[in-house]
């Protein structure tokens, strides 16, 4: 990054699924005898977009999909509050040959500069530790009667959570 460009800011982006379900992380239960885990055996899922930048400020947005027309709507809302930067996404299918997606970033490629991760290795994407963290504190050995109170749940969480990463610690990884 020492040839970053005057005004720039460095973000990172990814999307994680929850799913609506217990995810068991630790269970007390009398030796001998079988825990019962309350599950809503139900497929019902949010998808979370997120961006971390370097100056510590994030952006989280929640989706029914993963796909291009969830991507290039979050894009604009990041655009918004990152008029200039160096964007790091992976190479999920709907930011690499979505049509639609390329001719985006063409239009602006004076305002965002494309880095693409590497493939296989997550770790070098801070967002990783917020979804890790996210799935821990909020899905973590709870159970969410309703989807509502579930999606209610990680929309306060992302929100309201102020993520202290040091990005350049994760792309140097």
């Amino acid at each position: 990054m020492a040839h970053k460009p005057k005004g720039f800011t460095v973000v990172v982006e990814d999307e994680s699924i929850f799913t609506y379900d217990v995810k068991a992380t630790a269970i007390w239960a009398i030796k001998g005898s079988k825990p019962r885990i309350l599950s809503t055996g139900s497929k019902a899922r949010t998808i979370w977009f997120g961006a971390l930048a370097e100056d510590q400020t994030q952006l989280f947005r929640q989706y029914k999909t993963a796909d291009s027309d969830a991507f290039l709507d979050y894009l604009n809302v990041l655009t918004k509050k990152y008029p200039r930067m160096i964007f790091f996404i992976d190479k999920a299918s709907y930011h690499k040959t979505e049509a639609r997606v390329k001719a985006y970033f063409r239009r602006h490629k004076d305002t965002i500069k494309v880095r693409w991760f590497p493939s296989g290795f997550p770790e070098s994407n801070a967002l990783e530790e917020c979804w890790k963290q996210g799935k821990k504190d909020v899905l973590g050995s709870r159970f969410y009667p309703t989807f509502q109170g579930f999606k209610k749940a990680t929309t306060q969480y992302y929100r309201t959570k102020k993520f202290k990463l040091d990005l350049y610690k994760y792309l140097c990884h």
